[in-house]
């Protein structure tokens, strides 16, 4: 695991001097503690005829071939260099065919296939990767730069063009090294955020600055840039649903994904809450490991938020060495880490625990597996169950409907606790009488349209409805394509999928654990094991009221009862608790601070009123808080350079 940075130019103007490149690969240090490298082309002191240079960033985390796999790396004749960021899991067979071939391999990494497959076949390499990836080739011969994305965002990829110019890293941080990068916010990626809770694809919170789209890439010949889709999970299809045959594949799929993730010549764990998807992995693990696996999990004095009861059965069942760890959030300690590391607002209070599980287990292991993506592909969630539900309404009179969204909510209990039932029942009975997407993206957004318009300013609320030509939904809607013809639970599932887990999830876990200088496999987002979940029925995944059917049926043998019959539980800290009670003042102090009102971009009035109300009870707006606050925060460190007076904190 590692970070990359570098750029392709064609005038004085954006030229990359070997100082410059050295601070763009120093800002990513934490993700590659181990080494660093760096490439220029043209090399060797000759001059440049064709008026065309690139330059090659690396930091390094080693995990395979500790010895030889350094960065920038070169085919044989030194013609295709390489700085790459993942882990390519089926290196070996692609090794193997390349070697018959007639390719050198000059070590053991997984890095060294990506060279000598794009010199067999290019961009058309991309299909046959199974891994996690981030990476740019610089083509000499070609004068091709050739940018590329795994197909769940696992890794994340930034760029940013110029005239004749382009340049990208693996995080914001270093981009904003150049000298000639411009700190012009995105006034519709804020809008966004105060929706989605992350900044989507492929806007980032600069003007002029893009990320890759996951399951795409970019190359760059000749001063312009074209972008495509390699990868598009298969929703259109759906095959019958033969159990004991589709039981058996899955098992088969998923055992050799988790094997694959098992190559490392560093040592090697697993996160472990207790869920079904991690204690599957884990499971696994177990059958292809001969010695116990390390697994880890933390745990927080609120019950609520508490997990480490169901990670420690599941530990017992699976025999495994396990680490736990209960911690007291300290929001005011971990801000400052956060507001750095994620480059971006990120309003995720997960975040939290993650950071911390990643700190806690990388003392211990340089790798770990996850669960992740077991939720978006098998109907983890409960709001699928919800859609369902709303589902079956809009088949009910106009009458009944509007009885329903309209008078059954002024009758039902009122609650402000977060996780109250009372609470969920009326954020869905609110909003069945929208239309399906829009209905949908009211329950998952932070902001409803609503509160998010009574929160700007008049010049704000001017500037949006001049600059954005499209509505907050048009990113669920783009992702949704693909499953047109599905049912509408399988349609959710698809663009969660698409959006959240990237720009959410895999955002989240990137950075928290490159945070730490650990690196985190996802066995759930192998290709073949998306490709297989997407086209099975929705029978084969919710039965009832419970999701993930076929996954608590094919892995019984490795699922303790209490787990086997647990629901979601989630992965959070007690937000609305710590906004009535120690971050109260944290809220008056950064959210009505002078440069907080100078910036202009929201109603101080309106912030007042969400404090108030979150306050005395009436309403909890914990999420909306933290999002708020993250915001400014990032503001006053990344646009300001004058972070608040929180604890010290020196990346």
């Amino acid at each position: 695991m590692c970070g990359i940075t570098g750029g392709v130019w064609t005038t004085p103007e954006y030229e990359i001097s070997p100082a410059l490149l050295q601070s763009m690969i120093r800002t990513l240090r934490h993700r590659g503690p181990d080494d660093e490298g760096f490439y220029f082309w043209p090399s060797g002191g000759d001059g440049n005829r064709s008026g065309i240079w690139a330059a090659l960033g690396h930091r390094r985390l080693a995990i395979i071939d500790i010895a030889g796999g350094k960065q920038p790396m070169a085919n044989e004749d030194r013609t295709v260099w390489v700085v790459f960021n993942g882990e390519i899991y089926n290196f070996r067979e692609l090794r193997s065919r390349l070697e018959a071939k007639g390719h050198r391999f000059a070590s053991r990494s997984d890095t060294e296939v990506l060279v000598h497959l794009y010199e067999d076949v290019g961009p058309e390499m991309l299909p046959q990767l199974n891994g996690m990836f981030a990476f740019a080739i610089w083509d000499g011969a070609a004068e091709r730069l050739f940018l590329a994305r795994d197909r769940c965002g696992e890794k994340p990829l930034f760029y940013m063009l110029r005239p004749g110019a382009i340049f990208f890293a693996s995080e914001l941080k270093a981009l904003l090294q150049l000298p000639f990068f411009r700190k012009e916010i995105n006034l519709q990626a804020v809008d966004l955020y105060l929706t989605y809770q992350y900044v989507p694809h492929p806007h980032t919170i600069y003007q002029g600055v893009h990320k890759l789209p996951p399951g795409h890439y970019l190359l760059w010949e000749k001063g312009r840039a074209q972008i495509g889709r390699y990868w598009n999970p298969d929703f259109q299809t759906e095959i019958p649903y033969n159990p004991q045959e589709a039981k058996a594949a899955i098992r088969d799929l998923l055992s050799d994904a988790v094997r694959l993730r098992l190559e490392s010549d560093v040592p090697l764990g697993a996160f472990l809450s207790g869920g079904i998807d991690s204690t599957i992995v884990v499971g696994l693990m177990r059958r292809h490991s001969p010695e116990p696996v390390h697994t880890f999990s933390i745990g927080f004095p609120v019950a609520a938020y508490d997990e480490t009861d169901y990670a420690q059965e599941a530990s017992r069942f699976l025999e495994t060495v396990h680490h736990q760890y209960r911690v007291e959030p300290d929001a005011l300690g971990i801000l400052p880490h956060l507001v750095w590391h994620y480059d971006e607002p990120f309003a995720d209070s997960s975040a939290i625990p993650t950071w911390y599980l990643a700190e806690k287990t990388r003392q211990h292991v340089t790798v770990a597996l996850t669960g992740d993506g077991g939720d978006e592909l098998f109907c983890g969630y409960p709001r699928y169950q919800a859609v369902r539900v709303a589902e079956w309404i809009d088949r009910l009179p106009v009458p009944l409907k509007r009885f329903i969204g309209e008078e059954l909510p002024r009758i039902l209990p009122h609650s402000a606790r977060f996780k109250s039932p009372w609470r969920r029942l009326h954020r869905f009975l609110e909003q069945v009488k929208l239309p399906p997407l829009e209905r949908y993206l009211e329950w998952i957004g932070i902001f409803p349209t609503t509160l998010k318009r009574d929160l700007y300013t008049p010049e704000v609320a001017g500037k949006l409805a001049e600059s954005v030509d499209s509505p907050a939904s048009w990113f669920l809607e783009e992702s949704g394509k693909a499953a047109a013809r599905r049912d509408r639970v399988s349609y959710i599932m698809l663009i969660d999928l698409l959006t959240y887990l990237p720009c959410d999830l895999m955002t989240k876990v990137d950075i928290a654990s490159m945070a730490h200088g650990l690196e985190c496999r996802q066995p759930f987002l192998d290709h073949r094991v998306i490709d297989f979940a997407a086209k099975l029925p929705l029978e084969a995944k919710l039965k009832a009221t419970k999701g993930k059917r076929i996954l608590r049926e094919a892995f019984w043998d490795v699922l303790p009862p209490k787990i086997l019959r647990r629901g979601k539980m989630g992965f959070g800290v007690p937000l609305d608790f710590w906004f009535r009670g120690p971050l109260r003042p944290l809220l008056d102090r950064v959210l009505f601070s002078a440069r907080a009102t100078a910036r202009g971009l929201f109603r101080p009035e309106a912030v007042r009123r969400l404090i108030d109300e979150h306050a005395a009870g009436l309403r909890d707006h914990a999420a909306r808080l933290w999002a708020l606050l993250f915001l400014e925060l990032w503001f006053q460190r990344w646009i300001d350079g004058q972070p608040a007076e929180l604890p010290q904190f020196s990346p």
